[in-house]
């Protein structure tokens, strides 16, 4: 497996000092074959478990261990802070416009000398490089990794989750970007902190990754190239899921589910869960403790088509007026914390129990040569459970997925909503949905605000106030603006191109967690969907809507049917819900509303689209739903 820089690295465009650091290398090894990479990633004696640490300062730090499992590798890091991504990792080494923290603000000096000092680094170690096509093995753009051969098991995320590509299977090519990987500068430059830099230029992004979490870097990071790359081409790559939902008389409707953390992306993919009996709890009143539920015989069959970052590249476009998305990824990194014993998910657990190859557990408790099973998660310092466990699983392995792109006809808006009762008012008056304009479509991706933790990342201090007291947080323009390396109006123009072009799309807002007094879960976001489905693509005639009490909310319909059995009325009106009433929801729209018009401000500047500038306008007056609708039509 071992070869020179004249081989296969022969044909890549590479800087002069990145080429001198994969020469001064004591040994570079270029796998050959998916399952080359997955040894390496065991260590030299190939098991059954390998410390990962490096030299700090004269002392030997552990960053992960790899434990050889029957059914794949479980990886595990010795820090709770290892564990999850941190919101605030990111630093921009460039002059390009961005409204990300610069390194140089940040750490009082230019990235370049630390740059130099992590290729000379590089050059002492022994490396493992990979080349993968960012964006995926269809439409991606070739790119190269360069990382310690100790931490191989990082390589082996980056691989499955961009899929397997070789050096000859690319030819010769120059790297639109390249991600590197140097762990113990996290200790020696930054203080124990995970630190992601960016340095990006007009031909190439690179990705500096100071930590051995793939979190960051091998996934969001490789999101920030293709948002960067998009923003540039004037195309997005969508944070979100998308389904194509067959109802029991074969209509298909493909569902595009988008959100803030929490909202819902991961479960649009998801089956709806049923009670023993059959039945489905559409949800329990807190208050008098009375669950309510609905029985519905066949529900539509479910066919996943993207997961996490949803391609929409201009290649697949076909211009008459609905989106078309593929997958961004050949790997899915599946959160697994809601997963805590046996049967919950039978088509995923086996999967990944007894996958057609070993597969990637990150903060499961692997046992050496035992089978590693996903509802076992690593217990952090506190004794509970790490709240993200992760499985990282080809799309292959997934049951029914779609490869080809799709045309969506429904493009859905998750929220995370709190318990609203007249006791305590809050913002979770959202009923179990609603059809908006795009024009307030825009609106709700450029806040794409949540209200509860987020498990996937660490929260920081403000985020966490917030929260414990009930408010929101925005998590920026279409939920990928923590992964974005530009400006907020840049992409605030950008989507808002995208949905007035693809003006023959409906626009759904969906609750979870609660609706006014009753705990939901994800059943309104699971019932909403078999209902769309049922309609058609969607398909309500104006008739059969009125104007929600709270305009930000666009339309709700009159009543909801499934298989003959009406949804109480008051999921859909929560204001007239006995514990809510007419005062707690005003309450809480005005908490909508005040949080809506500070988050949008920072929008108006001379660089937003005129029409932008339009909708936003209207927001901070206090606009109707019909003037929305006048600035862009509603599809029915």
């Amino acid at each position: 497996m071992s070869v020179t820089v004249t081989g296969p690295l022969a044909g890549v465009s590479l800087a002069p000092d990145v080429r001198a650091a994969l020469e001064a290398s004591p040994r570079l090894v270029i796998p050959a074959t998916r399952e080359d990479l997955y040894q390496l990633a065991l260590g030299p004696e190939g098991g059954p478990v390998f410390t990962v640490e490096y030299d700090v300062n004269g002392e030997m730090i552990p960053e992960a261990t790899v434990t050889r499992c029957r059914n794949g590798v479980a990886v595990n890091y010795p820090e709770d802070y290892m564990r999850r991504r941190d919101p605030d990792c990111m630093r921009i080494a460039d002059d390009l416009p961005t409204d990300k923290p610069r390194y140089r603000d940040v750490f009082g000096e230019e990235f370049d000398p630390t740059r130099a000092e992590t290729l000379e680094w590089l050059g002492t170690q022994e490396l493992v490089v990979v080349p993968f096509k960012a964006g995926g093995p269809r439409f991606g753009y070739p790119s190269l990794a360069i990382i310690p051969l100790n931490s191989a098991f990082f390589a082996l995320t980056l691989v499955d989750l961009q899929g397997w590509v070789t050096f000859d299977e690319i030819g010769p090519f120059t790297p639109r970007s390249i991600l590197y990987v140097a762990p113990p500068f996290r200790h020696t430059h930054f203080d124990g902190r995970q630190v992601v830099v960016h340095n990006r230029s007009r031909e190439l992004h690179e990705v500096w990754a100071y930590n051995l979490y793939p979190g960051p870097s091998a996934k969001k990071g490789v999101f920030s190239v293709l948002l960067d790359i998009g923003e540039q081409e004037g195309w997005l790559t969508a944070h979100a899921s998308s389904v194509r939902v067959t109802t029991p008389y074969e209509n298909e409707t493909v569902i595009m589910h988008e959100g803030a953390s929490g909202g819902g992306k991961s479960e649009m993919c998801q089956e709806i869960r049923r009670e023993d009996d059959g039945r489905i709890l559409v949800g329990t009143n807190v208050v008098r403790n009375e669950p309510y539920h609905i029985t519905l015989g066949e529900t539509s069959a479910l066919a996943p088509v993207t997961d996490d970052m949803t391609l929409c590249h201009p290649s697949v476009q076909k211009g008459n007026g609905r989106l078309v998305v593929a997958d961004a990824e050949a790997g899915w990194f599946v959160r697994v914390d809601g997963m805590t014993h046996y049967g919950e998910d039978p088509a995923f657990e086996r999967a990944v129990i007894h996958p057609k190859e070993p597969v990637l557990f990150l903060s499961i408790d692997g046992v050496a040569d035992a089978t590693a099973l996903p509802w076992e998660h690593t217990l952090d310092s506190n004794g509970k459970r790490c709240p993200n466990p992760r499985v990282v699983i080809p799309r292959s392995f997934i049951k029914n997925v779609i490869s080809e792109p799709k045309e969506v006809d429904v493009r859905t808006f998750g929220v995370r909503m709190p318990l609203c009762t007249r006791e305590k008012p809050s913002y979770g008056i959202m009923g179990m949905m609603h059809i908006i304009p795009p024009s307030l479509a825009w609106v709700w991706r450029l806040i794409a605000p949540r209200g509860d933790k987020n498990p996937s990342i660490g929260e920081s201090k403000d985020v966490k106030k917030a929260l414990k007291h009930g408010g929101m947080v925005a998590e920026g323009v279409g939920s990928y603006w923590p992964f974005s390396t530009g400006t907020k109006v840049a992409a605030a123009n950008l989507l808002l191109r995208q949905i007035v072009e693809n003006d023959r799309t409906r626009y759904v807002l969906v609750p979870n967690q609660h609706i006014g007094a009753y705990k939901v879960g994800f059943s309104a976001e699971w019932l909403t969907r078999e209902y769309l489905a049922r309609r058609g693509g969607g398909r309500i005639q104006p008739d059969q809507l009125t104007p929600a009490r709270c305009s930000l909310f666009g339309y709700r319909p009159k009543d909801v049917k499934l298989d003959g059995q009406q949804i109480r009325p008051t999921l859909l009106q929560p204001e007239y819900q006995s514990q809510v009433g007419l005062e707690a929801y005003d309450a809480g729209a005005q908490i909508l509303t005040d949080f809506f018009c500070s988050e949008l401000e920072q929008f108006m500047t001379d660089e937003l689209d005129p029409l932008g500038r339009q909708i936003i306008e209207l927001v901070l007056r206090g606009g109707t739903v019909e003037e929305y609708e006048a600035l862009t039509p509603l599809y029915v």
